[in-house]
């Protein structure tokens, strides 16, 4: 189902001969098969989401993390980008998308083929050593916190959760988590979880790429977090136009936008992208690559 034309049609109006600099947000990523805190559905599987300072003050809280990540870490490495994802790419490589900042953790985007990208809360493919700051691949732990809980693996019966994780209800009592090789310190991914600060580089990046654009696109993001709206109140300030492309209104900053497309990402950003490169259209949603 495409989106409503007219939507479409104002949303082309006011993005069409303009570099336009992207955010997203989870709904650009649950046609990949990455659920989110806020869509269509999510009260029927929502649980509180992980906080910074229970991961970081609470040793057991940061067990069961790790113990549930175990099974969800390999099922997030093995989503793949989607429509939406693919259509945002070749809108750089058109020179249409100046920078694409984005609040999801799962990598998508880069892999889809977007290069100048802002990761504004991280990558679950990155570790960090809150002790000495050392950055490691996420598969090399996986392979250490297999090596140390051996028989812990994946039954298939926890569901895939925002955080990365799995809701696994299994005895965790024993599991082992390895520390930093580096200095033995305390490892977390390489994200910023609720109750955390976004480091300053980011979000000086965030408002350069708006201030380097002409018009601002958000795709699937509610903006209940504040880190994202801060970049839209950005972008109003500057005088930039905003277009929203996700299903149903954000649950807040609606008032910055100059347009609202209703429809799923792998929907609405392929038929944006086919219009405004006309000689390059890009593949909808489902079709074969």
């Amino acid at each position: 189902m495409l989106p409503a034309m007219s939507a479409l049609a104002h949303a082309l109006d006011l993005l069409r001969g303009r570099r336009v600099a992207v955010l997203t947000g989870a709904g650009c990523s649950t046609e990949s098969g990455i659920p989110d805190y806020r869509g269509p559905g999510t009260a029927a599987r929502a649980r509180a989401p992980l906080e910074h300072r229970q991961f970081v003050g609470d040793p057991a809280a940061r067990a069961r993390y790790w113990a549930r990540s175990v099974v969800g870490w390999p099922r997030i490495r093995a989503t793949t980008p989607n429509a939406g994802h693919r259509a945002l790419a070749e809108l750089e490589r058109a020179g249409v998308v100046a920078r694409l900042v984005t609040q999801n953790v799962d990598s998508l985007h880069t892999r889809a083929g977007s290069r100048d990208v802002v990761e504004l809360h991280g990558a679950l493919a990155r570790v960090q050593c809150l002790g000495c700051g050392e950055i490691s691949a996420r598969d090399a732990l996986q392979a250490r916190i297999l090596a140390a809980n051996p028989g812990f693996s994946d039954d298939g019966a926890a569901a895939t959760t925002p955080d990365g994780d799995a809701a696994v209800e299994r005895d965790l009592g024993g599991f082992v988590v390895p520390a930093c090789e580096a200095c033995d310190g305390v490892l977390m991914p390489d994200v910023v979880f609720f109750g955390g600060v976004v480091p300053r580089a980011r979000v000086a990046a965030c408002e350069a790429a708006v201030d380097a654009a002409d018009a601002l696109l958000v795709v699937g993001s509610s903006l209940a977090v504040f880190s994202g709206l801060r970049v839209v109140r950005h972008a109003r300030k500057a005088g930039r136009p905003c277009v929203l492309v996700n299903l149903g209104p954000a649950m807040r900053g609606m008032e910055h936008f100059d347009a609202h497309v209703d429809a799923r990402a792998g929907e609405a950003l392929p038929a944006l992208a086919a219009a405004l490169i006309p000689t390059a259209p890009v593949r909808a949603a489902g079709s074969a690559r």
